[in-house]
């Protein structure tokens, strides 16, 4: 890489997120890790990155992380947003302050590190972000309801902020990971996919490396499936 390319991973300790982060870092770029369990900070200097251990719905924690990657490199050319675990219950059951906490969970972890890293990517006329959502955020499950209800929102959200942003080069884009194997598997969901099998991390992963790569400076506002063919609505 001619230019020393900066990624910044939001949960990034385990799943899909440390898959991404390892990925990115095979792909040449330096990183900083946020995770709440100290996974994170491990992994990042493992991969010779900076690590900070603190959560994705504190916005102190994340310009701690913000702050330290521009002072050790300069820039971010890329955010990825992954996000930890939300409410689950019956869809009339869940209380107000689970609403509340799924939203947390699953769309202000994308909205609080955009707010400090876009303008930094406006700046340098360039920038990606991959937000990791659901396959189910279009075609909802009673067994994620809160998840379901928070990312079709972040889909709304993310098709906004294209809108607003593209003429500075600056992009972002939804991965839809299905049945991966980050998550307990059963012959049920196995045999619910057309490939009958789960995806792997490392899948979803080399899917958020297109995206963060030049190969991609065309695509903006988009929800991309990595589901194995799960879902097939428009």
């Amino acid at each position: 890489m001619s230019v020393e390319k900066v990624a910044l991973i939001t949960a990034g300790g385990s799943g899909m997120g440390a898959a991404a982060a390892r990925r990115l870092a095979a792909d040449g770029f330096k990183l900083a890790v946020l995770s709440s369990s100290g996974k994170g900070e491990a992994l990042a200097q493992e991969l010779g990155g900076i690590g900070v251990t603190g959560s994705n719905q504190s916005n102190d924690d994340l310009k701690r992380l913000v702050d330290a990657t521009m002072e050790k490199w300069g820039r971010i050319d890329v955010l990825v947003n992954s996000a930890g675990h939300g409410p689950r219950a019956r869809i009339l059951e869940i209380t107000d302050e689970q609403w509340h906490q799924g939203i947390d969970v699953y769309f202000l972890n994308v909205v609080r590190p955009t707010r400090l890293v876009a303008p930094i990517m406006v700046q340098q006329r360039a920038g990606s972000i991959i937000n990791i959502s659901t396959a189910w955020a279009f075609e909802p499950s009673t067994m994620f309801p809160t998840s379901a209800v928070a990312r079709a929102g972040l889909a709304s959200f993310t098709k906004i902020f294209a809108d607003q942003y593209a003429a500075d080069n600056v992009r972002m884009n939804n991965v839809l990971p299905g049945w991966i194997d980050s998550l307990p598997a059963t012959e049920e969901r196995r045999d619910s996919v057309p490939m009958k099998r789960y995806g792997t991390s490392e899948e979803v992963a080399a899917t958020i490396a297109f995206l963060a790569s030049e190969g991609a400076g065309y695509i903006t506002g988009q929800n991309i499936r990595v589901d194995g063919g799960l879902m097939r609505a428009v």
